[in-house]
């Protein structure tokens, strides 16, 4: 039977294998090094890795100990950098269905798209649809609300 880590144990292991003094803290110098083998491993993605530090960094000034990070000030970072991977990976998918680019999606927009995708959705499917995500019943979905659909789906 495969043993399989919940979330907040994946965060534990990677702020350990990070923290390689096991102070219970991730000095800049750990970061560093970390970035510095993912660029070594990717080097396409060093200027990525190099914005992950920056943010990292950036996110860390109003820490009290100085130049270090905290298992709790870790989780908090990378909630937040996986909540804005979500918004981006939202606005991208949005920008799928928005066709016309008008920053809405039509029942037209949607069933182009579907159709596009091999699904078989007739108009009527594709207005009820938009009828249930357009909270604002102005009869198109905006990103908000196409946001709020796809979170509750997840």
């Amino acid at each position: 039977m495969a043993h399989t880590l919940t979330d907040d144990q994946v965060v534990r292991e990677v702020f350990c294998l990070i923290d390689k003094d096991s102070d219970g803290f991730i000095s800049m110098e750990e970061l560093a090094s970390v970035i510095q083998t993912l660029d070594d491993a990717n080097p396409i993605k060093e200027d990525q890795n190099m914005m992950m530090m920056m943010m990292v960094i950036n996110e860390a000034d109003d820490i009290e100990r100085k130049g270090k990070i905290d298992f709790e000030d870790f989780v908090n970072i990378m909630a937040r950098k996986m909540q804005e991977n979500v918004v981006d990976e939202l606005k991208e998918a949005f920008k799928v269905f928005d066709l016309d680019q008008d920053g809405f999606i039509s029942a037209n927009e949607l069933r182009q798209v579907m159709m596009n995708m091999g699904e078989k959705l007739t108009m009527e499917e594709a207005e009820q649809m938009i009828r249930e995500a357009d909270l604002d019943g102005d009869g198109v979905v905006s990103f908000d609300e196409f946001a709020r659909m796809m979170m509750v789906a997840l």
